[in-house]
């Protein structure tokens, strides 16, 4: 067994598989996975949908003609434009996790997508408030069940050589759709009539379009495949994608194994595929406060006061004009994708642990100052004390980007196969509650309280820094027994370990079936 995560560390050109190190494939050069990064490409935009509409809702905001439209939203009204969405997805919560096990990962995105594309068309053609709130209902009901089921998928049909980093960067580009919003709602800004907001509520659909274009060519997963007990068609999947189609290639037998292997003792268990699994074993416990602070952080850290308000922060530091307001959008969002894109490709490099600590105390520093500026330009308004507020959200967000990808990776890959589905929905439940919470309370607290409101950020962060130090352990290159061991302990993972020996020979006799089958057909 290997001590830490740094003696884990891959020779350059390798990666490990269960514990064993192979040699990384260029998958430029190989045909088949070119085509599986192509389909991976397609599953991550659909986080470019997710980030679209965040960002359109601050731009929509700036717009004189949306503004005008529904009579000048303020307060409540305005975190309930906002909150809806969230109370879509928390519904659709409620369902996924059972869809996804039952149905597979390909029907849940068709599924979501759907209605992604039914509530862009009511947005679009909204006419009042009551559509426009039940449109953006529908559209967090099918953009939740989306963008929960892309990461896992992306999870079980990825080369284990690139898996930590596509997830990752899958998580980055919610960015990109930020990106193009802003950008999009600063051109649509000088369209004098609705068309200024309603033209980048179309747009938003696009991303959808092209992922329900393609969905139809995207493998299901093989783990699915396992489970529903067709073994041969998971074979073929891995061997296809990973391996231009040799079945008999090392590390798409182990990649087998390991998924017949995990799926026998998910149907050996006693408890398998419940909640309570996340409530039996201390282990889990920590997983659940893991997982669960995760999805808090993501949306408590802050980021829920610029992400959807911006133009409210503007105004508070006298930046006013519209055109001015729209370019610090764009400026800001494309900061974003920058720099979340590059820190992606060294979530292996610098490790889950430093990553997130360095981020939150990042942000706890700027944050604290943040408020201080606020404080002082509220007495003594200039705009040098502006500029500073300014500065210090770009600077915050420099340190929110560090660790923003890290959440579909890191969330993924601490859960064991059984608990993976329910797991991730879990997070999505607690990072929606505290959205819910940002998007309603947001507007109201900053036209009560002003700068103040921030303070309660600043101590969050405080939270945030003290929790991971505590409870959030390394996993970066460590395999699967390795990452048991750290939560179970080593006599469970020990126990572990000897039963997937037992039922590893259970693995290899499919494997053995599944030619026999070929062979024979």
């Amino acid at each position: 067994m290997f001590e830490n995560s740094e003696t884990l560390k891959p020779p350059k050109g390798h990666f490990y598989l269960a514990g064993r190190l192979f040699p990384r494939v260029k998958w430029w050069k190989s045909p088949k996975m070119r085509v599986l990064y192509f389909y991976i490409f397609v599953l991550i935009i659909t986080n470019t949908a997710n980030g679209f509409d965040n960002s359109m809702m601050n731009g929509l905001q700036t717009l004189s003609y949306w503004q005008d439209y529904f009579d000048h939203p303020k307060g409540p009204t305005l975190g309930l434009f906002n909150c809806v969405m969230s109370v879509g997805a928390l519904a659709g919560l409620v369902i996924l996790p059972y869809m996804l096990d039952r149905l597979g990962r390909r029907i849940c995105l068709v599924f979501g997508s759907f209605f992604m594309l039914l509530g862009v068309a009511l947005q679009s053609g909204s006419i009042n408030f009551s559509m426009f709130v039940g449109a953006r209902f529908i559209l967090g009901f099918g953009d939740i069940i989306v963008i929960c089921t892309a990461p896992l998928l992306i999870t079980e049909i990825a080369p284990a050589q690139d898996r930590a980093i596509l997830v990752t960067i899958a998580g980055a580009t919610y960015h990109s759709g930020a990106f193009i919003a802003a950008w999009t709602t600063y051109g649509t800004l000088k369209i004098q009539s609705e068309w200024s907001w309603r033209t980048p509520s179309l747009i938003q659909g696009v991303f959808t379009l092209i992922m329900l274009a393609v969905v139809w060519w995207i493998p299901e997963s093989p783990r699915y495949y396992v489970s529903k007990e067709q073994p041969e068609k998971a074979m073929k999947i891995l061997a296809y994608y990973h391996a231009d189609g040799n079945e008999n290639d090392e590390v798409v037998q182990l990649e087998f194994t390991e998924i017949t292997t995990a799926i026998a003792m998910e149907k050996n268990a006693e408890h398998s595929g419940s909640y309570m699994d996340f409530l039996r074993t201390p282990g889990n416990r920590k997983r659940l406060l893991i997982i669960i602070t995760f999805g808090l952080f993501a949306q408590w850290s802050g980021n829920g006061l610029v992400s959807y308000y911006l133009n409210l922060i503007m105004d508070s530091i006298g930046i006013k004009d519209a055109n001015r307001q729209l370019l610090i959008n764009g400026a800001l969002t494309s900061f974003n994708l920058a720099t979340n894109l590059f820190f992606s490709f060294f979530v292996d490099k610098w490790g889950r642990r430093p990553i997130m600590l360095v981020s939150s105390a990042g942000m706890m520093v700027a944050f604290v100052v943040w408020t201080a500026l606020s404080a002082k330009y509220d007495a003594d308004a200039s705009s040098a004390l502006g500029s500073g507020v300014l500065g210090m959200i770009f600077i915050y967000y420099l340190f929110y980007n560090l660790k923003s990808g890290l959440i579909a990776s890191y969330t993924t890959e601490i859960l064991p196969y059984s608990m993976r589905a329910k797991g991730y929905t879990i997070m999505e439940f607690a990072m929606y509650i505290a959205l819910f919470f940002n998007q309603y309370v947001n507007p109201i607290a900053l036209e009560n309280i002003h700068w103040r409101y921030y303070i309660f950020y600043c101590c969050f962060l405080f939270v945030e820094v003290i929790v991971i130090w505590f409870f959030y352990p390394e996993t970066r290159y460590l395999p699967l027994e390795e990452i048991t061991k750290i939560f179970d302990g080593d006599d469970i993972a020990t126990a572990a370990n000897l039963e997937m020996e037992k039922i590893e020979e259970y693995g290899k006799g499919m494997t053995r079936a599944v030619h026999i089958e070929d062979a024979s057909a």
